[in-house]
């Protein structure tokens, strides 16, 4: 694993751990950042050992504080475009990377923060922390796919007040409206986290890993064409050892041994 400047990575049992180190800045995403972090996912998304991710931000503060105004300000038409292409072509890595990805929100996620935890696969939040798309406050729009995710988590309503008015919203409002799956203190998070990523390690790799593209593939079409897909992937992992030895244990009443094959 090569060494990163606004990264920090740390393998634990399987379980890949990474946090946007930027904390000067609380954490807010630069260009370099976004590059670092597409460079990471990709080795993580060949790396056999890392059999789950937990994504979370340095120090107690901030999860991800949004995108780097400084950096944005004096940016061209053609330069925005590119920048919105680049960052969403990496948070499209973390929606469709074949191992899960938790969020960890350790304080605020604003912008890019929230997009980067909505690109997550589930989200669990301490009771700190602040989530918002405030960008409309800047002059422009979410740009690294806020506005296309937000609505498909929370509904097409609540999601444009967001949008439009700007507003930041606390941890418990987030959970009542479905942004986050779970609130807990601050000083459980990253336990809370580990606990939710390892009972999700101890499953079918390959099963949980049909789960994930049949509902990432699913919710771009309709109903029909998505089951049609479900029962493909479900057909399959009927030829993986994991389906037969998950299937003999249950009915041998031992404990599942998992081999990810």
């Amino acid at each position: 694993m090569r060494a990163y400047e606004n990264l920090l990575f740390q393998a634990d049992n399987g379980l890949g751990i990474v946090a946007i180190n930027r904390p000067g800045a609380l954490n807010a995403l630069n260009a370099a950042t976004i590059c670092e972090l597409g460079r990471l996912l990709d080795e993580l998304s060949k790396d056999d050992t890392i059999k789950a991710i937990i994504l979370t931000g340095s120090g107690e503060k901030s999860f991800v504080a949004g995108a780097d105004i400084a950096e944005m300000q004096a940016m061209t038409v053609i330069k925005g475009r590119n920048w919105s292409k680049s960052a969403q072509a990496v948070l499209n890595k973390i929606e469709n990377l074949p191992k899960p990805v938790i969020a960890a929100i350790n304080g605020y996620a604003l912008g890019g923060g929230c997009e980067i935890a909505m690109a997550c696969d589930i989200r669990i939040a301490s009771d700190k922390a602040k989530l918002g798309q405030p960008e409309v406050s800047l002059g422009i729009p979410p740009g690294f796919g806020g506005t296309q995710r937000l609505a498909r988590l929370i509904g097409k309503g609540r999601a444009k007040e967001l949008l439009f008015t700007g507003e930041m919203i606390d941890a418990p409002e987030a959970y009542r409206i479905g942004l986050v799956n779970k609130v807990v203190a601050p000083e459980e998070l990253m336990d809370a986290a580990k606990a939710m990523a390892k009972k999700i390690m101890s499953r079918a790799p390959v099963a949980v890993q049909a789960c994930k593209a049949a509902v990432n593939e699913g919710l771009d079409m309709d109903l029909d064409s998505g089951i049609a897909y479900e029962a493909e992937v479900f057909g399959l992992c009927f030829a993986t050892d994991d389906q037969k030895e998950g299937m003999a244990a249950f009915l041998e009443k031992r404990q599942v041994h998992f081999s990810g094959k």
